[in-house]
This record gives C-alpha cells, structure tokens and sequence, in this order.
C-alpha cells in the first residue's frame, strides 16, 4: 500500500513550501522502481480556493477529514506566527498522531505544531527568524535556532524555506534508503543530504567552483578519496593554506568544520554500501576511510542513533 502524504494548505499558503512537498512526493518516478512509491494530496480546513501568497488562488478540493488516511502530515508556514490554530485543526491532527501518522512542519509550521503539544520536551527547528517568537510563545519546547531540522520520529520540523527539501528528502532516506534519496535529489538538482544539524545559513550560501576558490577545491579533492587516510592538514596542504587558515575559510564556507564535514562525508558513503550490498561492516568503514571497525560503529550510532548492523537490518526488512 502506498504511503499516503498530505499537505495542510490554508488562506495566504507561500506557494514554495507546498511546491517542495509536491516535487518530492506527488511526482511519480518509475525509474526508481521501488515497490510502492507515494500518494498524495492537499486538504484545506475550508476547502475551496484560497488566496495564495503572490497573487493567485489554490484549489483545495479536501477537508480535513483527509487527515484520517494519511500517513505523513505536512504543515507549511503558519498564516499567523502569533495566533492559535483553530481547536478542530488540532484534535485533526492529535487525532491522526494518534494512530501513527507522522507531523511535519515546514519553517512556521512548527507553530501550528507547538500549540498541539506533541512539541513539549522535544528539539524543535524553524526560521531563524521566528525562533525567539517559538520559545517565548512555548516555554516547554527545546527551539533549535541554528539548525536545518529536527528528526522526532514521529513529529519532524525544520527551518524555512530551502531547509524544508532537505527534511522531505530526510524522509524519502528513512522511508526507501540512501540511494533512492539521492536519485530523487539529482533529479531535483539539489544537494543529495544535507544533515539536520547543520547551520541553517552561512556566509556563502553558494559555494565557489572549485577552480575559483581553494576551499572548495579541497573538498572535491576530498570526496573523491574518502577511503583514504585524509585528514584537516591534508586538505589544508591541498589548498596551500595553513591549517587554521583553512579551518578558518572551511567554517565560514560551509557553517562547520572540515573534521566534522570529513566524518559526515565518509558516514553518508558508507549509507548505500550498507543498504544494498553484503560486505561485512569492516569492509565497508575501511572502504569509507575509518582506521578501525570500532569507529566507524561509535560514530554512525552517535550519528544515526543506531550501529550499523542495525540500519542494515532495518533497510532489508524494507
């Protein structure tokens, strides 16, 4: 049975956030050949046309009670960071939590979110721009204000805009595994995985051509050895940069550190190898450039949450 993904629209919806949901979700993509891709859909607590962010209207032929067949909820922005969701959206959405449906919410959605209380005690992400708004409105909430997302399990939020094809993508990995996550991304012409903890914008947001920029050039130098011992002195020596020089570039370039962007690199290459081969998992970290089995094992279950044996068992299953 297919996954069912629905998308909660409302008066003044930005027409981006819902377009990100529909790019991933309702396009049908054959040449992946997974066993059953996705449904879906837009349902409206007033159905009919709603005036659209930009001057257009939407048509919105559900109601709310298409909530009670979906699988995944998405909540674009909120139309108003300082009300309250109407009583019916909510027990709709407790209602469909309830039963096992998966919330997500896209930049404001997390609002809509908040004032259900499935966010109490819980990491939050939103625009960085509402966040003080988040924390101050719901005390209970732990907001994450640098982040791109948050992965809940169950209830799932991220920052605006951009950040919200990064969860959607998130999901399509949890739910059909690394490969079919970055065919879909290449299809889009976005980023394969960018990891929920990274800094929700930096000072250049669109990284140099290689040719242009030292930097740059070391990390395409990088991703191309990743089995073999490399390290921050390494990339450096590539740039003809002093390692705190480079460190220094690294970090306002892409918001971390090059040991840290090493580490994630090797742990997302090691994600297909372990999806859809056999290898032994000693194999595969030495393959991603790991000195021994041990790491590789302590950083992906600090990173996943499970060991790799695990995630392998749990992508089979699939």
């Amino acid at each position: 049975m297919a996954h069912r993904v629905t998308v909660v629209a409302h008066e003044g919806l930005a027409p981006f956030e819902l377009g990100v949901a529909a790019e991933v979700f309702a396009l049908p993509r054959p040449e992946l050949e997974v066993d059953s891709w996705y449904e879906f859909s837009v349902c409206a607590e007033r159905p009919g046309v709603l005036p659209a962010l930009g001057g257009f209207g939407l048509a919105v032929e559900n109601g709310l009670g298409e909530l009670e067949r979906a699988d995944t909820i998405i909540l674009p922005g909120s139309p108003d960071v300082h009300g309250d969701p109407s009583e019916r959206l909510v027990r709709a959405l407790l209602a469909a939590h309830e039963r096992g449906a998966r919330l997500v919410s896209i930049c404001s959605g997390a609002f809509v979110l908040a004032a259900t209380g499935l966010l109490d005690e819980r990491r939050a992400a939103t625009h960085w721009r509402y966040a003080p708004l988040l924390a101050r409105r719901y005390r209970r909430i732990r907001v994450t204000a640098e982040v791109l997302y948050v992965d809940g399990d169950d209830v799932l939020t991220s920052a605006g805009t951009a950040a919200g094809i990064d969860l959607c993508l998130h999901l399509v990995r949890r739910d059909h595994g690394a490969d079919v996550a970055n065919r879909v991304a290449r299809r889009m012409v976005v980023a394969a995985h960018r990891e929920g903890g990274q800094a929700q914008f930096i000072d250049l947001p669109v990284p140099a051509r290689p040719a242009d920029d030292p930097v740059a050039g070391a990390m395409e130098w990088a991703l191309g050895r990743l089995p073999e011992r490399i390290g921050v002195d390494d990339l450096a020596r590539y740039a003809h940069l002093s390692p705190r020089q480079f460190s220094r570039r690294f970090r306002t370039a892409t918001g971390a550190s090059p040991g840290a962007w090493l580490l994630r690199r090797r742990l997302d290459a090691a994600l297909p190898l372990l999806e859809s081969s056999d290898e032994p998992v000693e194999r595969v970290a030495a393959r991603v450039g790991f000195p021994t089995p041990a790491a590789f094992r302590r950083h992906f279950a600090r990173a996943y949450g499970v060991p790799p044996s695990a995630w392998r068992r749990s992508f089979a299953e699939r």
